[in-house]
């Protein structure tokens, strides 16, 4: 399911909250991650603690659903981790019979836990309660990014050029605002790639890349905006 958009062009575009789902057991992950889009959601996966920290260092998430037992680093020690300086929402998995370890998790900060196994349609309704209960996100510090001429409000996600509205497709739309959420940090191609109507396509988020540019940079053989970063992905960069 996509993006919501008002068809007015002067009222905010919403968009899906952005999970991030972090679970060691490969065929659960990508059961979540298809289950959840297929509801909604834009989702990233981690198939461990490590992973999921580099996906916080890039991207703003709304709810975060942690598997309690994970080698290396478990869902606790994460747990604590995330609440040492965030707020967003946990929605802890555990194995049946581990009621202690629900009660650790309970004071550690969690929100709400279920235990595996466990049907995904509950996973959703829980999911759904947890984030209507959950304070709105904060605003990023900037409400407008500066990319020269043009102008990127933060809030109501539009990109406009001496005022004007600039039109983006939805896609190229939720791009721009994934990167703008991390303006000045690399955002990872996995990541992108569940955003939009990429459909996990990698092909796709380069050939939307190439049409913001075109509308972005002056030369876009060599872009100053939004660059590639080797290795990882792209990065938003942006006018003081």
């Amino acid at each position: 399911m996509g993006a919501m958009r008002s068809t007015k062009a002067d009222q905010p575009m919403t968009y899906p909250p952005h999970i991030l789902v972090v679970d060691d057991d490969t065929r659960l992950r990508n059961l979540l991650k298809k289950f959840l889009g297929e509801n909604g959601y834009m989702v990233t996966a981690a198939a461990d603690a490590a992973e999921a920290r580099r996906h916080m260092a890039t991207l703003q998430f709304d709810l975060i659903v942690v598997d309690i037992m994970m080698p290396g680093e478990d869902g606790l020690s994460l747990t604590r981790g995330i609440r040492a300086g965030s707020a967003v929402p946990i929605l802890m998995l555990t194995a049946m019979g581990e009621s202690a370890k629900r009660i650790h998790g309970l004071e550690q900060g969690v929100d709400d836990y279920m235990a595996k196994p466990f049907e995904p349609k509950e996973l959703v309704l829980r999911i759904g309660s947890i984030l209507r209960r959950a304070p709105p996100a904060d605003v990023p510090a900037k409400s407008e990014l500066r990319l020269g001429n043009y102008r990127y409000d933060v809030v109501r996600q539009r990109l406009t050029r001496a005022g004007t509205p600039v039109y983006l497709t939805a896609g190229e739309a939720e791009l721009l605002k994934v990167l703008a959420q991390s303006a000045g940090k690399p955002v990872e191609r996995a990541a992108l790639s569940g955003t939009g109507d990429s459909g996990g396509n990698p092909r796709t988020i380069d050939v939307q890349i190439t049409r913001l540019r075109r509308k972005l940079e002056p030369d876009t053989r060599q872009p100053r905006y939004l660059q590639t970063v080797r290795g990882t992905g792209y990065i938003l960069r942006t006018d003081p």
